[in-house]
């Protein structure tokens, strides 16, 4: 979960992150803001799951922050922190969706409480849209990849939110077909047409729902995997190869990680997780043990190499040349006995 602590004076903000941060289990992310305005930035670009806010506050007080994330965000769960005892202000805030009204001063105890409710309390009948799409390419990038442990456990992770969310068969049902809509469009872009599986429609009770949409989802798997003949599809390697035999050509790593079907993101961690080099020092290395195999050439220029390798610059070249192996090309080209 992401938490925003927003309060215009320092002291106080990074005492409450400080209380934040000593909070188990701890949290997946916890940022801070110094009033309204730059507070209601993070929150429309970040989309938190919790935030608490003082009241007083420059630019934009607490209570109008409040109104608008309930209006735009009604999901996202409101603790407002105030030295004010005041019952009207009490009375705003629970009208603009706060769940819960402290007052400062404030102890590790009390805002552990806080926590202890809101993490178990999650927001009936609806999902976060960024949840939804973070599972949607995660789904969506175990079936490609006929992971079935991976698709089982999220799987798991679904059905245990939707539970917890309390949300009513109409509502799962729509969550559910949505996803399957959704997949099934994204490997139509793919060239892989799903057979049709809205089972779940038909279920009279949401374990029924979620029991058969995870049924769908392994069915979609068996059915790739078929269509493959049970070769696996290593994507990793398909990446390799495509920047391999483009070393000249100055492609990105959003160009392969479409190539290979996953998201930026995800192929960045993917990539780095398995070679233990970056996307840029991989097709670095790459090129460079390209650059030798043409310098032991002799009627090659190093000029030509340079270009061939994908370095119009070739000052630039041949700094980075020598930084990945320890001389110049003109000093490696000697070593092999060419002048």
């Amino acid at each position: 979960m992401h938490v925003l602590v927003v309060d215009d004076e320092p002291v106080i903000r990074n005492g409450l992150v400080k209380m934040t941060e000593q909070y188990t289990p701890p949290f997946a992310r916890i940022s801070m803001a110094e009033n309204g305005i730059a507070a209601l930035e993070r929150i429309r670009a970040e989309e938190p799951d919790i935030v608490l806010t003082d009241i007083r506050m420059p630019k934009m007080d607490g209570l109008e922050l409040c109104r608008i994330v309930q209006h735009e965000y009604p999901h996202i769960k409101l603790v407002v922190i105030s030295g004010y005892n005041d019952f009207e202000y009490a009375q705003a805030c629970m009208a603009f969706g706060v769940k819960i009204y402290l007052l400062k001063p404030v102890t590790k105890s009390d805002v552990h409480s806080v926590f202890d409710r809101l993490v178990r309390e999650p927001s009936r009948g609806y999902m976060p849209p960024s949840r939804y799409v973070e599972w949607i390419d995660g789904l969506e990038q175990h079936i490609w990849n006929l992971r079935k442990e991976q698709l089982v456990e999220l799987a798991k992770r679904w059905r245990e939110y939707c539970l917890s969310a309390g949300m009513s068969l109409a509502e799962l049902k729509g969550l559910l077909d949505d996803c399957h809509s959704l997949l099934a469009k994204r490997f139509q872009e793919r060239k892989y047409a799903p057979a049709p599986n809205r089972d779940y429609m038909e279920a009279a009770s949401v374990k029924e729902a979620l029991d058969a949409f995870e049924t769908g989802l392994l069915r979609m798997t068996d059915e790739l995997q078929h269509i493959r003949s049970g070769h696996f599809r290593d994507p990793l390697a398909e990446a390799k190869a495509y920047i391999d035999s483009r070393l000249s050509q100055d492609i990105s790593l959003e160009q392969v990680a479409a190539m290979v079907g996953l998201t930026p993101t995800y192929f960045s961690a993917l990539f780095k997780k398995m070679t233990n080099e970056t996307f840029v020092k991989y097709r670095i290395h790459k090129r460079m043990e390209r650059a030798k195999e043409l310098l032991a050439v002799p009627h090659i220029r190093i000029v030509d190499v340079a270009a061939e390798v994908g370095y119009d610059d070739y000052p630039h070249f041949t700094k980075t040349f020598k930084k990945i192996v320890g001389i110049s090309p003109s000093d490696y080209r000697s070593g092999l006995g060419i002048k």
